[in-house]
Protein backbone atom coordinates (compact mmCIF):
# COMPACT_ATOMS: atom_id res chain seq x y z
CA UNK A 1 0.00 0.00 0.00
CA UNK A 2 1.00 3.47 -0.62
CA UNK A 3 -0.04 6.05 1.60
CA UNK A 4 -2.08 8.67 0.44
CA UNK A 5 -0.07 12.18 -0.05
CA UNK A 6 -3.44 14.05 2.61
CA UNK A 7 -2.04 11.84 5.41
CA UNK A 8 1.21 13.54 5.18
CA UNK A 9 -0.58 17.20 5.22
CA UNK A 10 -2.82 18.74 7.68
CA UNK A 11 -5.82 17.46 9.51
CA UNK A 12 -7.92 20.27 7.11
CA UNK A 13 -7.51 18.82 3.66
CA UNK A 14 -10.67 18.04 2.28
CA UNK A 15 -10.01 14.72 1.33
CA UNK A 16 -9.82 13.95 5.36
CA UNK A 17 -12.87 15.88 6.09
CA UNK A 18 -15.01 13.90 3.53
CA UNK A 19 -13.11 10.64 4.70
CA UNK A 20 -14.01 11.47 8.74
CA UNK A 21 -17.13 9.24 9.21
CA UNK A 22 -15.48 6.35 7.95
CA UNK A 23 -12.40 6.84 10.03
CA UNK A 24 -14.71 7.35 13.63
CA UNK A 25 -16.46 4.25 12.68
CA UNK A 26 -12.86 2.24 11.89
CA UNK A 27 -11.45 3.85 15.04
CA UNK A 28 -14.43 2.80 17.15
CA UNK A 29 -13.86 -0.52 15.91
CA UNK A 30 -9.87 -0.71 16.89
CA UNK A 31 -10.28 0.64 19.73
CA UNK A 32 -13.10 -1.73 21.03
CA UNK A 33 -10.68 -4.62 19.95
CA UNK A 34 -7.96 -2.88 21.70
CA UNK A 35 -9.91 -3.44 24.80
CA UNK A 36 -10.71 -6.89 24.79
CA UNK A 37 -8.81 -8.93 27.35
CA UNK A 38 -5.88 -10.83 25.67
CA UNK A 39 -4.90 -14.26 27.20
CA UNK A 40 -1.55 -14.98 28.70
CA UNK A 41 1.03 -16.50 26.97
CA UNK A 42 3.25 -19.20 28.64
CA UNK A 43 6.18 -16.81 28.69
CA UNK A 44 6.51 -13.08 28.81
CA UNK A 45 5.56 -11.28 25.43
CA UNK A 46 7.07 -8.10 24.03
CA UNK A 47 5.55 -6.15 21.73
CA UNK A 48 6.72 -3.65 18.97
CA UNK A 49 3.96 -2.12 17.02
CA UNK A 50 2.63 1.59 16.07
CA UNK A 51 -0.30 3.60 15.97
CA UNK A 52 -0.26 4.30 12.33
CA UNK A 53 -0.34 1.90 9.07
CA UNK A 54 2.36 1.35 7.08
CA UNK A 55 6.04 1.07 8.03
CA UNK A 56 7.42 2.84 10.85
CA UNK A 57 10.77 0.59 11.69
CA UNK A 58 9.38 -2.18 13.59
CA UNK A 59 11.10 -4.65 12.55
CA UNK A 60 14.49 -3.09 13.47
CA UNK A 61 13.52 -2.15 16.79
CA UNK A 62 12.34 -6.13 16.72
CA UNK A 63 15.95 -7.11 16.26
CA UNK A 64 17.23 -4.43 18.04
CA UNK A 65 15.24 -5.61 21.80
CA UNK A 66 15.75 -9.13 20.89
CA UNK A 67 19.75 -8.51 20.98
CA UNK A 68 19.48 -6.81 24.35
CA UNK A 69 17.55 -10.09 25.15
CA UNK A 70 20.35 -12.31 24.06
CA UNK A 71 22.74 -10.28 25.88
CA UNK A 72 20.92 -11.44 29.07
CA UNK A 73 20.98 -14.39 28.42
CA UNK A 74 17.22 -14.95 27.41
CA UNK A 75 16.30 -17.00 24.17
CA UNK A 76 13.79 -15.05 22.15
CA UNK A 77 11.66 -15.81 19.80
CA UNK A 78 10.17 -13.91 17.22
CA UNK A 79 6.10 -14.18 16.77
CA UNK A 80 4.61 -12.70 13.27
CA UNK A 81 1.59 -12.83 11.47
CA UNK A 82 3.54 -13.02 8.50
CA UNK A 83 1.91 -10.12 6.23
CA UNK A 84 2.03 -11.11 2.58
CA UNK A 85 2.38 -14.78 2.87
CA UNK A 86 0.02 -17.90 2.37
CA UNK A 87 0.68 -19.80 5.37
CA UNK A 88 -2.03 -19.16 8.46
CA UNK A 89 0.57 -20.82 10.74
CA UNK A 90 1.55 -21.80 13.38
CA UNK A 91 4.60 -22.83 11.67
CA UNK A 92 8.38 -21.95 12.57
CA UNK A 93 10.39 -20.69 9.58
CA UNK A 94 12.82 -22.17 7.49
CA UNK A 95 14.47 -19.85 5.33
CA UNK A 96 15.58 -22.87 3.37
CA UNK A 97 12.65 -23.91 2.73
CA UNK A 98 10.46 -21.24 3.01
CA UNK A 99 10.33 -17.82 0.73
CA UNK A 100 8.56 -14.67 1.16
CA UNK A 101 5.42 -15.82 -0.36
CA UNK A 102 4.98 -18.54 2.18
CA UNK A 103 5.72 -16.62 5.31
CA UNK A 104 6.26 -12.74 4.29
CA UNK A 105 9.21 -10.93 3.81
CA UNK A 106 9.89 -9.40 7.33
CA UNK A 107 10.04 -13.16 9.25
CA UNK A 108 13.05 -13.97 6.35
CA UNK A 109 14.47 -10.90 7.69
CA UNK A 110 13.99 -11.65 11.41
CA UNK A 111 14.92 -15.50 10.80
CA UNK A 112 18.70 -14.14 10.75
CA UNK A 113 18.56 -13.13 13.86
CA UNK A 114 16.59 -15.52 16.25
CA UNK A 115 13.66 -18.55 15.50
CA UNK A 116 10.64 -17.10 14.04
CA UNK A 117 6.94 -18.53 14.30
CA UNK A 118 4.38 -17.11 11.75
CA UNK A 119 0.59 -17.69 12.85
CA UNK A 120 -2.29 -15.64 12.43
CA UNK A 121 -3.77 -16.73 15.56
CA UNK A 122 -1.05 -15.62 17.91
CA UNK A 123 -2.62 -17.62 20.61
CA UNK A 124 -1.38 -20.91 18.76
CA UNK A 125 1.75 -19.16 17.27
CA UNK A 126 2.66 -17.85 21.42
CA UNK A 127 2.28 -21.94 22.19
CA UNK A 128 4.78 -22.73 19.49
CA UNK A 129 7.40 -20.03 20.10
CA UNK A 130 6.99 -21.69 23.87
CA UNK A 131 7.30 -25.20 22.24
CA UNK A 132 10.81 -24.75 20.70
CA UNK A 133 12.31 -23.15 23.64
CA UNK A 134 11.70 -19.68 24.21
CA UNK A 135 12.24 -17.50 27.57
CA UNK A 136 10.75 -14.24 25.47
CA UNK A 137 8.21 -14.07 23.12
CA UNK A 138 9.62 -10.43 20.66
CA UNK A 139 6.17 -9.97 18.65
CA UNK A 140 6.64 -7.92 15.52
CA UNK A 141 3.43 -6.06 15.09
CA UNK A 142 0.34 -6.94 16.41
CA UNK A 143 -0.52 -3.85 19.08
CA UNK A 144 -4.02 -3.84 17.93
CA UNK A 145 -4.40 -7.75 17.96
CA UNK A 146 -6.66 -8.86 21.16
CA UNK A 147 -5.74 -12.12 21.46
CA UNK A 148 -2.29 -12.24 23.21
CA UNK A 149 -1.63 -9.97 26.53
CA UNK A 150 1.04 -8.12 25.98
CA UNK A 151 3.80 -8.06 29.25
CA UNK A 152 5.56 -4.95 27.86
CA UNK A 153 4.76 -2.86 24.69
CA UNK A 154 6.59 -0.13 22.88
CA UNK A 155 4.67 1.74 19.97
CA UNK A 156 7.22 2.22 17.57
CA UNK A 157 7.82 5.98 15.43
CA UNK A 158 9.04 6.85 11.98
CA UNK A 159 10.84 10.56 13.15
CA UNK A 160 10.36 11.74 9.84
CA UNK A 161 6.36 10.93 9.37
CA UNK A 162 5.22 11.15 13.10
CA UNK A 163 1.28 10.65 13.35
CA UNK A 164 1.15 12.03 10.03
CA UNK A 165 -2.26 14.56 9.51
CA UNK A 166 -3.09 13.12 13.19
CA UNK A 167 -6.22 11.41 11.44
CA UNK A 168 -7.78 8.08 11.62
CA UNK A 169 -8.08 5.42 8.45
CA UNK A 170 -8.97 6.36 6.05
CA UNK A 171 -8.70 9.83 6.79
CA UNK A 172 -5.17 9.82 8.13
CA UNK A 173 -2.93 7.13 9.28
CA UNK A 174 -3.64 6.52 12.29
CA UNK A 175 -5.60 2.75 13.14
CA UNK A 176 -7.39 4.73 16.39
CA UNK A 177 -7.23 7.99 17.71
CA UNK A 178 -3.83 8.20 19.72
CA UNK A 179 -5.48 9.33 22.55
CA UNK A 180 -6.72 6.22 22.93
CA UNK A 181 -3.63 4.11 22.19
CA UNK A 182 -1.36 5.40 24.34
CA UNK A 183 -2.27 3.50 27.79
CA UNK A 184 -1.66 0.17 25.91
CA UNK A 185 2.11 0.85 25.34
CA UNK A 186 4.94 1.42 28.29
CA UNK A 187 7.39 3.44 26.39
CA UNK A 188 8.22 5.07 22.41
CA UNK A 189 10.97 4.01 20.07
CA UNK A 190 11.68 6.65 18.01
CA UNK A 191 13.69 6.26 15.05
CA UNK A 192 15.52 8.75 13.09
CA UNK A 193 15.61 12.60 13.39
CA UNK A 194 12.27 15.16 11.72
CA UNK A 195 10.35 17.38 13.27
CA UNK A 196 7.12 15.22 12.54
CA UNK A 197 8.10 12.70 15.54
CA UNK A 198 8.73 15.54 17.95
CA UNK A 199 4.85 16.11 18.61
CA UNK A 200 4.27 12.34 19.27
CA UNK A 201 7.36 12.01 22.02
CA UNK A 202 5.78 15.48 23.38
CA UNK A 203 2.62 13.61 23.55
CA UNK A 204 4.51 10.34 25.05
CA UNK A 205 6.20 12.38 28.18
CA UNK A 206 2.73 13.74 29.03
CA UNK A 207 1.64 10.34 29.34
CA UNK A 208 4.91 9.49 31.50
CA UNK A 209 6.12 7.35 29.39
CA UNK A 210 9.62 7.10 28.22
CA UNK A 211 11.00 7.90 25.02
CA UNK A 212 14.01 5.91 23.07
CA UNK A 213 15.74 7.16 20.91
CA UNK A 214 17.55 5.78 17.78
CA UNK A 215 18.43 5.82 14.31
CA UNK A 216 19.34 3.39 11.48
CA UNK A 217 23.05 2.97 10.97
CA UNK A 218 24.43 0.88 7.71
CA UNK A 219 26.81 -2.03 8.52
CA UNK A 220 28.07 -4.45 6.08
CA UNK A 221 29.42 -3.49 2.51
CA UNK A 222 31.06 -0.58 1.87
CA UNK A 223 29.04 1.98 -0.42
CA UNK A 224 30.78 5.28 0.14
CA UNK A 225 31.75 6.61 -3.37
CA UNK A 226 29.75 3.91 -5.45
CA UNK A 227 27.27 4.90 -8.13
CA UNK A 228 24.04 2.92 -7.42
CA UNK A 229 20.80 3.20 -8.24
CA UNK A 230 18.60 2.47 -4.84
CA UNK A 231 14.92 1.17 -4.93
CA UNK A 232 12.64 0.11 -2.33
CA UNK A 233 9.28 -1.12 -1.58
CA UNK A 234 8.83 -0.44 2.13
CA UNK A 235 6.99 2.43 4.25
CA UNK A 236 8.66 5.20 3.74
CA UNK A 237 11.68 4.55 0.31
CA UNK A 238 13.14 7.91 1.19
CA UNK A 239 14.13 6.66 4.40
CA UNK A 240 16.54 4.13 2.81
CA UNK A 241 17.97 6.81 0.09
CA UNK A 242 18.84 9.08 3.17
CA UNK A 243 20.80 6.24 5.09
CA UNK A 244 22.56 5.01 1.85
CA UNK A 245 23.58 8.53 1.27
CA UNK A 246 24.77 9.00 4.47
CA UNK A 247 26.92 6.21 3.86
CA UNK A 248 28.09 7.81 1.16
CA UNK A 249 26.95 6.44 -2.16
CA UNK A 250 26.42 8.22 -5.15
CA UNK A 251 22.47 7.92 -5.67
CA UNK A 252 22.38 8.01 -9.26
CA UNK A 253 18.56 7.51 -9.61
CA UNK A 254 15.95 6.22 -6.55
CA UNK A 255 12.94 4.22 -7.46
CA UNK A 256 10.12 3.65 -5.09
CA UNK A 257 7.60 0.80 -4.83
CA UNK A 258 4.67 0.41 -2.40
CA UNK A 259 5.67 -1.23 0.98
CA UNK A 260 5.94 -5.53 0.63
CA UNK A 261 5.64 -4.96 -3.76
CA UNK A 262 5.91 -7.97 -5.02
CA UNK A 263 8.59 -7.69 -8.04
CA UNK A 264 7.64 -8.67 -11.21
CA UNK A 265 9.79 -9.78 -14.10
CA UNK A 266 8.75 -6.57 -15.82
CA UNK A 267 10.06 -4.36 -12.77
CA UNK A 268 13.27 -6.57 -12.72
CA UNK A 269 13.72 -5.63 -16.20
CA UNK A 270 13.23 -1.99 -16.31
CA UNK A 271 15.81 -1.56 -12.82
CA UNK A 272 18.24 -3.62 -14.36
CA UNK A 273 18.15 -1.66 -17.99
CA UNK A 274 18.24 1.78 -16.06
CA UNK A 275 21.02 0.76 -14.39
CA UNK A 276 22.95 -0.39 -17.17
CA UNK A 277 22.33 2.84 -18.62
CA UNK A 278 23.37 4.91 -15.68
CA UNK A 279 26.53 2.77 -14.77
CA UNK A 280 25.44 2.05 -11.37
CA UNK A 281 25.07 -0.40 -9.20
CA UNK A 282 21.30 -2.00 -8.23
CA UNK A 283 21.18 -1.66 -4.40
CA UNK A 284 18.29 -2.17 -2.39
CA UNK A 285 16.70 -3.06 1.56
CA UNK A 286 17.61 -6.39 3.46
CA UNK A 287 13.90 -6.79 3.39
CA UNK A 288 13.45 -6.02 -0.12
CA UNK A 289 16.32 -8.63 -0.97
CA UNK A 290 14.34 -11.48 0.21
CA UNK A 291 11.44 -10.81 -2.48
CA UNK A 292 14.41 -10.54 -5.20
CA UNK A 293 15.89 -13.53 -7.29
CA UNK A 294 19.25 -14.34 -5.56
CA UNK A 295 21.98 -12.08 -6.77
CA UNK A 296 19.87 -9.35 -8.42
CA UNK A 297 20.97 -6.39 -6.16
CA UNK A 298 22.98 -5.35 -3.14
CA UNK A 299 21.37 -5.35 0.01
CA UNK A 300 22.20 -2.69 2.31
CA UNK A 301 22.34 -4.25 5.73
CA UNK A 302 21.47 -1.51 8.53
CA UNK A 303 20.64 -1.76 12.78
CA UNK A 304 19.57 0.45 15.24
CA UNK A 305 21.22 2.65 17.33
CA UNK A 306 19.69 3.82 20.69
CA UNK A 307 21.47 7.17 22.25
CA UNK A 308 21.00 5.39 25.39
CA UNK A 309 20.85 1.85 25.15
CA UNK A 310 20.90 1.44 28.89
CA UNK A 311 17.81 2.81 29.64
CA UNK A 312 15.83 0.64 27.04
CA UNK A 313 17.54 -2.59 28.37
CA UNK A 314 16.16 -1.57 31.97
CA UNK A 315 13.05 -1.42 30.91
CA UNK A 316 13.03 -5.01 28.97
CA UNK A 317 14.50 -6.72 31.85
CA UNK A 318 11.92 -5.57 34.07
CA UNK A 319 9.03 -6.92 32.07
CA UNK A 320 11.15 -9.99 30.90
CA UNK A 321 11.60 -11.25 34.55
CA UNK A 322 8.47 -9.84 36.38
CA UNK A 323 6.14 -13.29 35.76
CA UNK A 324 9.41 -15.44 36.87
Amino acid sequence: MRSPAFWRGGPGHPAARLLSPLAALYGTMTVRRMGRPGQRAPCPVLCLGNFTLGGAGKTPAARAVAAILRARGETPVFLSRGYGGRLPGPVQVEPGCHGAGDVGDEPLLLARDAPVVVARDRVAGAALCREIGATVIVMDDGLQNPGLAKDLAFAVVDGGAGHGNGRVFPAGPLRAPASRQWPHVAGVILIGGGGAGEPVAAQAAAWGLPVHRGRLAAEGPDFAGRRVLAFAGIGRPEKFFATLAEAGADLAATRSFPDHHPYRPADLHRLAAEAHHLGAALVTTEKDSVRLPTGFAEALPVRLVFEHPGALAAQIAGAATGRR
